[in-house]
């Protein structure tokens, strides 16, 4: 995980976005992944941008990252105690 940090932040690219969150290409950031052994748990679609959950089973590792319509790929979180789950939450007014 800290290859993959380090690789972001030395590969940043400039603008808005680059200049808070560490980016590199996708096939890079996808490389570090692969080497971490995270492979992709979740998608999700916002607007021209993809959003990815990656964790490694084994470890618990996890990273989220954004995909951008220029091909950079940025990591906006990562931890440890990754546990995929699919629960239905109580609607409102109910006790959880």
């Amino acid at each position: 995980m800290r290859q993959l940090i380090a690789l972001c932040l030395a590969v940043s690219a400039t603008g808005a976005q680059a200049q808070t969150m560490p980016c590199a290409s996708r096939a890079q950031v996808l490389d570090m992944l692969s080497q971490a052994e995270q492979t992709r748990r979740a998608v999700g679609h916002a607007g021209q941008a993809v959003m990815e959950t990656f964790a490694n089973a084994e470890t618990g590792a996890w990273t989220i990252t954004v995909s951008l319509p220029d091909g950079r790929m940025c990591l906006l979180a990562n931890g440890q105690d990754f546990t995929a789950r699919d629960e239905v939450f109580p609607t409102s007014g109910r006790a959880i």
